[in-house]
């Protein structure tokens, strides 16, 4: 008997001893984990069931209003940016958190409804795929600044460290089915019918954050006040998330990375919608073409977040894991200087997106461990929302200005070198002040 239960316990040391080497999770940590992977699953299959719906919208609307589209977007995030530091403020997380995807769910629902409507009706649906564009650009940011800063709320700085890149393979996995199941449903069920199965996603990412929360009740009952289960609100300013940003050049850092990446994300934006509208023919067949892309990115970002970014991050710290983006962003656009193609235009967008979500996401969202919890939520939320689309903002209106100056797709790139290049030496900087802060914390005796 004693034998048996020696060789159950080797067996399940073995088990815990795999799994720390391949995933460095613990065996006290499967729970969170699982579930936190679950919900970031969900929230991306979702977002990425209907992503290549709103790519056809921008196509369908024309390649010129583009520009339109990315400022309505960014004055709808200036406008809901308050509104969330206020309920952060009034509302324990506990509470926000379940009621912020209750309320997009909400919204999902509607666009089915008024979408099938008008396909029924035969009815021309510009203005509405044009709303619907300005919507999803809010709630795909929203929702997953929200999750990133739930996640940084219950994790400690070492285990984002080594459980981060674990987690965000949940949202690549969910990302990859959701746009397989837009490829393969879309042109048999019609894009509006995705809306009510990306609604029932919502739904269990709603039930894993009852669980998470659960979960940190146990793990922190001695300081269950300070964490995300605790019943007490953020308190503080509506508007702090914003004056952080201005008062700290370590948010001030992370706000020209963000609109840098939106600018050149931008770039190669308008220059796909104009070359898809010239190719592919008929919304669905552009709603599959876009849903490709968004597999493909996400195979890879998938390989990146499980085998790499762990590494990476351990071996050569958080600033070198950012850099990469900017340094292949660099690459990228010399080589679409030279073969301006849309066969070019996509192999670099997947590129990019796949070492964004692959590293960049990951490691900036540590970022956020050396933080208050005000800042955590607010902060956050004002970067990854209103400062994001300020950058598609402005990149639109240097492209189009650019354009409407003659130049051409290879001009453009050249233009945008020099802002991959500030955005490496800008990673790298947010690398070293993150190691300043979190040995002041040590120091300070918060682990």
């Amino acid at each position: 008997m004693m034998a048996g239960n020696m060789r159950g316990n080797d067996i399940h040391s073995r088990r815990q001893n795999i799994l720390f080497r391949i995933l460095a999770l613990k065996e006290s940590e499967y729970v969170a984990v699982a579930w936190s992977f679950v919900y970031f699953f969900c929230v991306l299959s979702a977002y990425y069931m209907l992503r290549p719906v709103r790519e056809t919208m921008a196509v369908g609307s024309g390649p010129n209003t583009i520009p339109w589209l990315f400022f309505g977007t960014f004055v709808t995030m200036l406008a809901v940016t308050p509104i969330f530091g206020w309920v952060a403020s009034r509302y324990p997380r506990r509470q926000f958190l379940p009621w912020v995807y209750l309320f997009f769910i909400t919204n999902i629902l509607f666009f089915w409804i008024v979408f099938s409507i008008a396909i029924d009706s035969d009815s021309d649906h510009v203005w509405l795929g044009r709303a619907f564009f300005v919507w999803l650009s809010v709630f795909n940011l929203f929702v997953v600044s929200v999750f990133w800063s739930f996640m940084a709320d219950i994790y400690t700085r070492e285990q984002g460290r080594r459980l981060f890149g674990v987690i965000t393979a949940g949202g690549s996995i969910g990302a990859l089915i959701g746009g397989g199941a837009t490829s393969y449903l879309v042109v048999k069920i019609g894009f509006q019918n995705l809306f009510p199965i990306a609604a029932s996603l919502l739904l269990i990412a709603i039930f894993c954050i009852t669980r998470l929360r659960d979960w940190v009740a146990e793990s922190h009952s001695d300081d269950i006040l300070a964490t995300a289960a605790g019943s007490k609100p953020l308190g503080g300013n509506p508007f702090s998330g914003i004056t952080h940003v201005f008062s700290s050049k370590y948010f001030s850092g992370i706000a020209i990375s963000s609109i840098i990446a939106s600018l050149l994300g931008t770039a190669l934006y308008m220059f796909m919608a104009q070359l898809v509208e010239e190719a592919i023919p008929g919304a669905d067949e552009q709603t599959r073409f876009f849903s490709n892309i968004n597999n493909v990115t996400n195979a890879l970002a998938l390989l990146g977040q499980l085998l790499l970014v762990k590494h990476v991050v351990q071996r050569f710290g958080i600033g070198v894991s950012m850099s990469l983006l900017p340094i292949a962003s660099v690459a990228g656009f010399i080589l679409l200087a030279i073969e301006p193609t849309l066969a070019v235009i996509a192999l670099l967008t997947v590129l990019r997106r796949a070492l964004g979500f692959g590293f960049s996401k990951p490691t900036t969202d540590m970022l956020y461990s050396v933080v208050t919890p005000e800042e955590k939520y607010k902060t956050k939320n004002f970067i990854d929302t209103a400062v994001y689309r300020s950058g598609d903002v402005v990149g639109t209106l240097v492209v189009k200005g650019l354009v409407m100056a003659g130049l051409t797709i290879s001009a453009v790139s050249v233009v945008m070198l020099p802002f991959a290049a500030v955005w490496a030496a800008v990673a790298l900087w947010l690398g070293r002040d993150y190691r300043r802060q979190a040995r002041e914390l040590k120091q300070s005796g918060v682990a």
